[in-house]
C-alpha cells in the first residue's frame, strides 16, 4: 500500500475556526482513524471488513496517499464495490487478546461551482429509489412525504425541504438507537444520531421518487464518523447531467468544504466503517478514535495573484 508521512512531518494543523471557508479554493486534510478490539481470550478465523479509505476520486475530492496498519499478521485484500468504494478485507487465523487497525489518509479538495456530476442513468438507478430494510416507509412516513410534496417543490428545492424538516423535527440523542434501527422507528421517537437522521431523510426522498444515497464520512476535528445524504437531481441547465447534492439533515444544511466523503451506499449496511465475524465463545469490546486535521489552505485570492 501507499505510505503517508508520519503526522510529525506535516505542517502544524490549521485551526478550522480561523479559516475563511467561503474564500477557500483548495484545502488539504489529514485523517487519522484507529479501531482497537479487545477480547477476554483468544479468537479464531477473524474475517473483518473496513470501509475507512476514501475512493481515489470522489467529485472534487482526491485521495493522495494513505496507509493502513494491522497489528496482527494476516491477509489483507483491497477491492472495490459497484459504487467504487474501497473495501478492505482482513483475514487472520488467530488473535490472542487484541487487534488494532490504524489508517492515515491525506485528502485534497477543490471548491467547484457545481456539485458532483454523475451519469444520467444514476437518476433512474433502482438501488437509490428502492427502500431497504432500514429505510422502508410506513404509513407515518408516507404521510410526512405527502405533506412535504403538497408544496409543489421538486428536485433540489424538495430535497432541501425534506432536509430542513428532518433537522427541525428530530432531536439529537446518543445511545437510544442502533445500527439496525429503521426510519419508521426513528420517526416514531424523533430522536437519534446522524445515521438515523440520514435514514429518515432517505426514506422520505425515495417515497417521493427522489433517488438518494447514504454517505459515510467525516467532519473536521476529533469524534466519530458522520453520515449525511446525497440526492440525485437532473441538472437545471438542460445538459442531461445528473447532479449529486449532498445535504446534512443532522445540521440542516448543504455540505461544504468541512466534509470529507469515505463511502456511499443504499444505507448504513453498505458502508459500515468496521464489521466482521470470528469464532469464539465470547464477545469483545471496541474503542475507536478519529481526527481530521486541516493542514493546508489556498484561498481564491492566492490564485488571482498568481
Amino acid at each position: 500500500m501507499e505510505h503517508v508521512l508520519h503526522p510529525s512531518a506535516h505542517p502544524e494543523a490549521i485551526n478550522p475556526a480561523e479559516v475563511d471557508w467561503p474564500r477557500v479554493r483548495q484545502a488539504r486534510y489529514l485523517v487519522h482513524q484507529r479501531f482497537q478490539y479487545e477480547y477476554p481470550a483468544s479468537i479464531r478465523d477473524l474475517r473483518h471488513q473496513l470501509m475507512v479509505i476514501p475512493p481515489a476520486v470522489f467529485g472534487d475530492q482526491n485521495r493522495t496517499i494513505y496507509s493502513l496498519e494491522v497489528s496482527e499478521p494476516g491477509e489483507v485484500i483491497t477491492t472495490f464495490d459497484s459504487l467504487a468504494n474501497t473495501v478492505i478485507d482482513v483475514r487472520i487465523p488467530l488473535v490472542e487478546h487484541a487487534i488494532s487497525f490504524e489508517a492515515w489518509v491525506t485528502i485534497d479538495r477543490t471548491a467547484l461551482p457545481e456539485p458532483r456530476v454523475l451519469p444520467a442513468e444514476w437518476a433512474q438507478d433502482l438501488r437509490f429509489l428502492t427502500p431497504t430494510v432500514r429505510t422502508k416507509p410506513n404509513a407515518d412516513i408516507e404521510q410526512v412525504a405527502a405533506t412535504l410534496a403538497a408544496s409543489g417543490a421538486q428536485g433540489l428545492e424538495l430535497a432541501q425541504q425534506i432536509n430542513r424538516w428532518v433537522f427541525e423535527e428530530m432531536r439529537y440523542v446518543s445511545d437510544v438507537t442502533g445500527i439496525h434501527t429503521t426510519a419508521a422507528d426513528v420517526l416514531a421517537s424523533k430522536q437519534g444520531v446522524c445515521q438515523d437522521y440520514a435514514h429518515l431523510m432517505i426514506a422520505i426522498c425515495r417515497q417521493l421518487g427522489l433517488p438518494a444515497l447514504y454517505v459515510s464520512g467525516h467532519l473536521l476535528g476529533v469524534g466519530g464518523t458522520h453520515a449525511w445524504v446525497e440526492v440525485l437531481v437532473p441538472a437545471s441547465d438542460g445538459s442531461g447531467k445528473t447532479h449529486g447534492w449532498a445535504l446534512d439533515p443532522t445540521h440542516g444544511r448543504l455540505t461544504d468544504m468541512t466534509y470529507l466523503t469515505v463511502a456511499v451506499g443504499r444505507d448504513y449496511g453498505d458502508v459500515a466503517p468496521t464489521s466482521g465475524s470470528y469464532r469464539a465463545g465470547h464477545g469483545g469490546s471496541l474503542s475507536a478514535y478519529k481526527e481530521v486535521r486541516v493542514i493546508e489552505v489556498i484561498y481564491n485570492d492566492d490564485f488571482s495573484a498568481a
